[in-house]
């Protein structure tokens, strides 16, 4: 085929132990999965069914390399999130099925403009802005799903420059991993290469350029970033 311009890289993630490499289509991101993190952003847990936006394919950067302080914000926050990959597709998936479409886990940082998802909110405008800039889905490497198993209990936390900003279990979230896929699924045909990232729990906080945030989950060990200055425009 012949394309009028040359067609962009596909975004993709390393996977542990292989050198190959998984394929990016679309970034799925489950809203307020933590009752505690709903509750700090000011909504009630227990009446909210889940809801779902998204950040494209090249918003995502590996573990360990800097993100520059992103411009339009002065207000950038860490989410540490489970990350779901999706290897086999499929509409109207059922809870009891969704686990046998997921091809691997990893760790995930949703970095959020919050003062642009804050004004949105209040105007009731998408948070594409907010959400899906350059850099914004940090990922580390994934492993797969056949290696080790589904996680659905385990530490996830998050620490800037040493300090603990958040801290949770995986048996937190709202929404179960089957049923937030079986929901997306009603919504969207999901695809291989999509990723879900499932949600963070409380204590979501400022980060400026020098910090350093490492987020740890059990079983998919840890990955650090650098926030760098803003890059020259």
């Amino acid at each position: 085929m012949e394309y009028s311009i040359t067609p962009p890289a596909t975004p993709s993630l390393a996977v542990m132990g292989s050198d190959a490499r998984f394929p990016v289509r679309r970034i799925y991101c489950v809203g307020r999965n933590y009752a505690a993190h709903a509750r700090e952003m000011g909504q009630d847990p227990d009446r909210e069914p889940p809801f779902f936006f998204s950040k494209p394919g090249n918003a995502v950067i590996g573990a360990g390399q800097d993100v520059p302080y992103p411009p339009l914000t002065q207000n950038l926050h860490h989410e540490a999130e489970l990350v779901v990959a999706i290897g086999t597709g499929g509409a109207d998936i059922s809870e009891a099925d969704a686990e046998n479409h997921i091809w691997g886990y990893a760790i995930g940082n949703d970095l959020t403009r919050r003062d642009l998802q804050s004004a949105a909110k209040e105007k009731g405008r998408p948070w594409d802005m907010a959400k899906g800039f350059d850099h914004s889905a940090v990922i580390g490497p994934l492993h797969p799903a056949a290696q080790i198993g589904h996680p659905n209990t385990g530490a996830i936390t998050l620490q800037v420059n040493g300090a603990t900003k958040q801290s949770g279990d995986l048996s937190d979230m709202i929404w179960s991993i089957p049923e937030v896929i079986a929901h997306l699924s009603r919504a969207v045909t999901l695809a291989p290469g999509d990723l879900i990232m499932t949600g963070t729990p409380a204590g979501v906080s400022a980060l400026k350029p020098g910090d350093l945030c490492t987020i740890a989950i059990d079983g998919l060990g840890s990955i650090k970033t650098r926030i760098t200055e803003r890059s020259a425009r």
